[in-house]
């Protein structure tokens, strides 16, 4: 990922807490061929297994990239809050250009299969208990018929994800003239669109830090 030294999200605690916000990501390989694959899923962190942390998670059995998570390098890509950044919130409209704001994580490592059936459904418990909505109505693996969860997760290539690296960016204007950003979060924050309202809590949170 190109990450100019202004944008630079350096710290493992802010990209976990990216990563734990945004578990939706995309896990790209490569092929037999060395061409790219890629599967939109689900992946929960471990933060305290090894340097970097873990992720696990799975995909369809019949899935073709199954095959590639067993000792090939993989990236997962985790997207935050993103928007457009119009010219003419800055100071300078007339000679600036349009950009776009936005926060991720790229996780690099070598994923290996989880293959014993009581591991696996260990895995998929954990997944369950990170995603589901808190509350007492909430569903639970463990109340489901054992017999429909044995045959589900047959049907599953589960894996675990040691992250080797991780990169995080934090596009924010950070590179704008001090006088432009408080105009930005302003604009951001009256748009009404919940990923732009996002982006303006990000950058506000930002300035209180400067």
């Amino acid at each position: 990922m190109y990450v100019p030294a202004d944008f630079v999200l350096a710290e493992r605690d802010s990209c976990h807490d990216l990563i734990r916000a945004h578990g939706f990501a995309l896990l790209a390989t490569a092929d037999d061929a060395g061409l790219p694959v890629a599967t939109h899923l689900p992946l929960v962190l471990d933060p305290a297994r090894g340097p970097n942390g873990t992720l696990i998670g799975h995909v369809a059995r019949a899935n073709p990239q199954a095959a590639a998570l067993d000792g090939r390098l993989a990236l997962a890509v985790f997207q935050g809050p993103h928007t457009y950044i119009s010219p003419m919130w800055y100071g300078t409209p007339k000679t600036s250009v349009p950009t776009w704001n936005y926060v991720a994580v790229h996780a690099y490592g070598v994923p290996r299969p989880v293959a014993d059936p009581a591991a696996v459904r260990a895995l998929l418990a954990r997944m369950v208990r990170d995603f589901e909505p808190e509350g007492a109505a909430g569903w639970r693996m463990e109340d489901a018929d054992p017999g429909f969860i044995e045959r589900m997760a047959r049907g599953v290539s589960a894996f675990e994800m040691p992250i080797d690296r991780l990169e995080g960016k934090a596009k924010l204007s950070q590179n704008r003239p001090t006088a432009d950003r408080p105009r930005i979060i302003a604009a951001l924050g009256q748009s009404g669109d919940p990923l732009a309202v996002a982006v303006a809590d990000l950058m506000a949170a930002g300035e209180r830090e400067r």
